[in-house]
């Protein structure tokens, strides 16, 4: 069992790398108008997603350990599922960590509010493969959602699409 939970992992981990040098260059992404209908949530989902993500690129563990919730599903289209918040932190401390870089298309963030409950936060993003500098990184989908609870802002679920 433990070894197919690490199969499955690597095999995650490779296809998110592959995912990062894609074929297709040049791609590009229409951003739509969007307008938030709650300025203060938006701003904050967007403080959120950049403390996130700047723990992400500087392989600041413990950030990203925080932020995510103890009950986190991530489901990404090309690697699958995975929800256990440990397994997650490991994966990307071996696999992702001065590897892998993330970048916001700007502009690209829309933040709906979720009664009772915190935000869904869609965009797109692009990660850069820090091994190869001159491949394309091309900008992929996402939708996470962040749970408010005691004022505290904690991602739930992230969808993670290419």
């Amino acid at each position: 069992m433990k070894i197919t939970k690490l199969v499955i992992k690597a095999l995650l981990v490779t296809l998110l790398l592959m995912s990062c040098n894609s074929k297709q260059e040049g791609k590009s992404v229409t951003i739509p108008d969007y307008e938030p209908d709650d300025q203060l949530l938006y701003d904050a989902i967007v403080a959120m997603d950049k403390a996130y993500f700047d723990a992400y690129n500087s392989c600041d563990l413990k950030t990203q350990t925080a932020l995510y919730s103890e009950d986190i599903e991530f489901y990404h289209d090309q690697g699958g599922v995975m929800t256990v918040k440990e397994d997650i932190i490991d994966a990307i401390e071996k696999n992702i960590c001065g590897r892998v870089t993330r970048e916001l298309v700007e502009g690209s963030i829309e933040v709906y509010p979720i009664k009772d409950y915190g935000a869904v936060q869609m965009g797109y993003h692009k990660f850069h493969n820090n091994q190869e500098p001159n491949a394309p990184a091309n900008p992929s989908k996402f939708i996470m959602l962040w749970q408010n609870e005691n004022n505290a802002w904690k991602i739930t679920k992230v969808i993670s699409l290419h």
